[in-house]
């Protein structure tokens, strides 16, 4: 189930702006997390992240339409730069408002930062399933360079390990 409802044919209303991650997103972030099946780390693990790791890279995509349903987050990525990469370690945009390029955006926002330290690729994984993050993943210069056999679990399933070079 999506956060907020919106008719497909209001997507064209919808604006919304990046923001870095705050503690106050995070009960979004997990109900996300959870309604899209991206393996789950949950409240304390999010919010570790943001307030110990002074690599990591946290965006949400918050709605700023006038519209008060569509003001909630909308999609998040959560990276970290260790040494000379960016590792995407979660991304997930609300399946209510895919194809407004939400998805993209974050990416490319934590790949612009992640430059300022220092990064000179980014890596990240994908399940072997999930032909629509791929074919964004593909889209966005990202190119498969390897596989982790039962990486993921419940259910078990092998990761694709994605690259794109700066």
């Amino acid at each position: 189930m999506s956060l907020v409802k919106a008719i497909p044919e209001d997507l064209h209303l919808v604006k919304y702006e990046i923001t870095q991650m705050m503690e106050s997103d995070l009960n979004d972030v997990v109900s996300l997390e959870e309604s899209t099946g991206l393996s789950r780390w949950g409240y304390e693990s999010y919010r570790q992240e943001l307030f110990n790791n002074p690599s990591s890279i946290m965006r949400t995509a918050r709605g700023i339409t006038p519209i008060s349903v569509y003001r909630k987050v909308l999609g998040f990525v959560a990276s970290r730069v260790i040494f000379d990469e960016l590792h995407i370690n979660n991304v997930a945009t609300d399946p209510t408002f895919r194809r407004i390029r939400i998805g993209t955006t974050l990416m490319e926002s934590v790949i612009k930062e992640s430059r300022i330290y220092g990064a000179r690729r980014c890596l990240l994984e994908v399940r072997a399933n999930n032909v629509s993050a791929q074919i964004l993943y593909k889209k966005m210069g990202f190119e498969m360079i390897g596989r982790r056999r039962d990486y993921y679990t419940m259910p078990t399933e092998d990761a694709l390990v994605m690259q794109f070079l700066y």
